[in-house]
């Protein structure tokens, strides 16, 4: 197996036990031993940055004044959320908003 096809079924392990926790507070314990707190922060204002984006209501700029989180970051999370063929923001966001 090349290390790009156990990177690929690496990946599908975590997708599967991610998918599995159904509880908010075991999804969050699980999390915290998953990741740094540097990984965990990353991961949790790209969401909040993807959140903002989605509403449609704010600037690069404001969405930085207001999060902390760099204007290169917040680009990478809109080409994410917009043009990217994965579109895992968007199929997220929406499942959230029923």
């Amino acid at each position: 197996m090349s290390k790009t096809d156990t990177e690929i079924n690496t990946r599908n392990a975590l997708s599967r036990a991610l998918s599995s926790i159904e509880n908010t507070e075991l999804m969050e314990k699980f999390l915290i031993d998953l990741c740094t707190p540097a990984e965990l922060r990353a991961l949790s204002e790209r969401w909040h940055v993807a959140r903002l984006l989605d509403k449609g209501e704010q600037s690069y700029r404001d969405i930085n004044a207001e999060t902390g989180v760099s204007t290169t970051t917040i680009a990478r999370v809109a080409r994410f959320l917009k043009d990217e063929p994965h579109q895992g923001y968007r199929a997220v966001l929406d499942l959230l908003k029923g």
